[in-house]
């Protein structure tokens, strides 16, 4: 895994399969909008449950100040479909199913190596990272931050 990636870094370049099963190049998601990438362990359990419906209940609240919101994990499309769908989840979940954004992100394992850690990272429309959070238990705190950074952006 190479060096975790931190507050003034630029994004790497990416392309991965969204719940439609459309392919979404990082390049999309950066020039316009501020973007909230957070990466979770797991569809459907109640940690990630539970952060995913936090960002959607303050999905208006970033799309009124001008970021989009992303989230990773290793499950397939398939999965995500159904995850968004089941939570009506109102934005992007992309299938990392190789860990390689994880990897990419340097993205570090959390409860003594044994779970995908959960980190958002809170970039700039240019995909320079702003702010970063990492907490695997405190979901809520992880769109706390991110409406933080964005509304001071």
């Amino acid at each position: 895994m190479g060096k975790s990636l931190t507050v003034g870094d630029q994004i790497p370049h990416f392309q991965l399969k969204d719940q439609h099963n459309k392919l979404v190049d990082s390049k999309q998601l950066i020039g316009s909008k501020a973007l909230v990438l957070f990466f979770y362990p797991k569809d459907d359990t109640p940690g990630c449950t539970a952060e995913a419906c936090a960002f959607r209940d303050q999905f208006e609240v970033f799309v009124e100040a001008g970021a989009q919101v992303v989230g990773v994990s290793a499950d397939s499309p398939e999965s995500h479909k159904a995850f968004a769908l089941k939570h009506k989840l109102p934005y992007t979940l992309l299938s990392d199913d190789n860990n390689q954004l994880r990897k990419q992100f340097g993205v570090p394992k959390s409860m003594f190596g044994l779970l995908p850690g959960r980190v958002t990272y809170i970039m700039d429309k240019d995909g320079v990272i702003q702010h970063t959070f990492n907490s695997q238990l405190n979901v809520n705190k992880h769109v706390e931050e991110s409406l933080k950074v964005i509304k001071g952006l």
